[in-house]
């Protein structure tokens, strides 16, 4: 009971699966969730502590049952210290090609179900008076991607989101990270919808050069135990987030001419 509690989506795979490791070895008590109950267990079991873990299947698009869910979560370890929310869907894809259900399941998993999640377990946090919210968005959510529209409209959705729960919940002492990937080396190129909602079912070359998962989940604990209010993780592909800041028309030019898919 005393040990901290972090509660993580998308953890099947990927970032969520190395995040889900490296709490673990740190002593976290962790509560993991996704869509797949098999690869949970799997990632259970290949954790340092695995007694100190609980399976809470969970579907980002349905969150009709979001509130009972979210009771059973907190019944685990009697708390949930810290929310993170990683689960998600990218997507490749021109926008004169893509069907309108495409961009909106994009927004229902992305920004809906993780906003329908929060407000599920505000008031745990608030009753509490301690709390943390740690979000992984993208650097598209700082800047703007050919081919990925509505994947980048969701995570800018989720800053301004975030970024206001911040504001208004500070006195409450509840904390928000916002965590900002570049390329890590998952399978989200692979699992990425395309025009009709099918997946792309290869990886991109930048993604297969990209960081590890495990690198990534190391910086992303760092951020999550300092309370960072914001990080950006990955290689040169990090300084873009400046270039715009401070040269927004090189770095349109730049964007126009890149080679990406």
């Amino acid at each position: 009971m005393s040990h901290p509690v972090i509660w993580i989506t998308g953890a099947s795979s990927g970032i969520g699966e190395a995040a889900a490791k490296k709490f673990s070895k740190e002593g976290y008590s962790l509560i993991l969730s996704s869509r797949k109950i098999n690869e949970l267990q799997r990632v259970q079991k290949e954790c340092s502590h695995p007694h100190a873990i609980r399976i809470l299947p969970l579907d980002l698009s349905d969150s009709s049952d979001f509130e009972n869910i979210t009771r059973q979560a907190i019944s685990f370890f009697g708390k949930v210290d810290i929310l993170l929310h990683n689960g998600g869907i990218s997507q490749r894809s021109l926008i004169k090609d893509t069907n309108l259900e495409v961009d909106r399941k994009l927004m229902e998993v992305n920004y809906f179900g993780t906003v329908a999640l929060t407000k599920a377990i505000l008031p745990h946090f608030i009753q509490r008076k301690s709390g943390q919210f740690a979000v992984v968005t993208s650097l598209v959510g700082k800047f703007a991607s050919p081919y990925r529209s509505s994947y980048a409209a969701s995570k800018h959705a989720l800053h301004g989101f975030f970024d206001t729960l911040r504001a208004e919940h500070f006195q409450d002492g509840i904390s928000v990270t916002m965590i900002c990937p570049g390329f890590i080396r998952t399978k989200v190129s692979i699992n990425a919808l395309t025009a009709d909602g099918s997946p792309l079912g290869e990886m991109d070359e930048a993604q297969a050069k990209g960081m590890s998962p495990e690198a990534c989940a190391a910086e992303m604990f760092d951020a999550i135990r300092s309370q960072k209010e914001e990080v950006y993780i990955g290689g040169k592909e990090t300084l873009a987030v400046y270039l715009k800041r401070f040269f927004p028309g090189i770095f349109s030019k730049i964007l126009r001419k890149a080679k990406v898919r």
